[in-house]
């Protein structure tokens, strides 16, 4: 198939290939919400009208880069991009997790454990700031998903009733900000130890009991958690959506691996300030 480009010299249009992606992206949503086929095409055409005094580059990069910033720009590009970095997000629960549960081992078994997370600074740093990314893209997706959602329907319905959504769905514009808000704290708490009276630098088993041991900040943590669940639950049953990797037939599948993942997660750092807190981790 072909799209139409700007002649960044005289401004008269040219024809070039589009990418494959865009266009089975266009076909799934038509097929399935009827939006016109020629979407995300239209919206890289109003990109480059605005963009004919720009100076002249190849027509491959210019081309990839409008359709970059067009299928951003669109709603779908945003849920995708939601998607990607909810599922980097999930993946980083899940092995935080079960790094964490060392902490049943004992002091030696978990201070292993976090001197070995630092034998490659490099590493370590890489993984940092791809989560850092993650987190940014996500904050500013749903942002702009929310504020798009809003002004398609500026006045408030007269009278509101749920209709396909639940409790998880309905709350996470609050439980984002909430976790986003314990992700500043947590670090400021066990990374930095800023938050923490009694940090040992190096001494994490120690970091961590002395820390649980305090009622409510154990109640903190704990409270987080249950937000998380309720994020946890819609957002990886959301994101198989936003990839285009639902399907009926898979649907209650989807859902119980949401249900479990979410449950496994949630209970695993639970049982830590728990277990702390009844004496079991001292």
């Amino acid at each position: 198939m072909l799209a139409i480009g700007i002649n960044q010299q005289d401004g008269s249009r040219i024809q070039a290939r589009r990418p494959w992606l865009e266009v089975g992206v266009e076909k799934r949503y038509h097929k399935e919400f009827g939006w016109p086929t020629g979407f995300l095409q239209e919206a890289r055409h109003q990109t480059m009208a605005t963009n004919t005094h720009a100076p002249a580059v190849s027509i491959s990069s210019e081309r990839d880069s409008n359709w970059l910033v067009a299928f951003y720009r669109s709603t779908v590009g945003k849920k995708v991009v939601m998607g990607i970095t909810g599922l980097i997000g999930v993946l980083f629960v899940l092995g935080h997790m079960a790094g964490n549960l060392q902490v049943f081992e004992g002091v030696d078994v978990f201070n292993r454990y976090s001197r070995l997370l630092r034998t490659s600074m490099e590493l370590l740093w890489t993984v940092r700031i791809v989560l850092l990314l993650a987190v940014v893209f996500h904050v500013i997706a749903a942002y702009q998903l929310a504020r798009t959602s809003q002004k398609s329907r500026p006045v408030g319905y007269a009278r509101w009733k749920a209709v396909n959504s639940n409790f998880a769905s309905r709350t996470m514009r609050w439980t984002g900000p909430v976790l986003l808000a314990f992700i500043v704290y947590h670090l400021l708490h066990f990374t930095t130890g800023t938050l923490h009276d009694d940090f040992i630098e190096g001494q994490v088993y120690h970091n961590v009991v002395s820390a649980f041991q305090i009622w409510w900040v154990s109640a903190i943590y704990i409270v987080a958690m249950l937000a998380l669940s309720l994020h946890l639950y819609h957002g990886i049953w959301s994101l198989s959506q936003s990839l285009g990797l639902s399907h009926p037939k898979y649907s209650d599948g989807l859902r119980t691996l949401a249900t479990i993942l979410t449950i496994v997660i949630v209970l695993g750092f639970i049982s830590i300030p728990v277990a702390v807190l009844s004496g079991l981790v001292q």
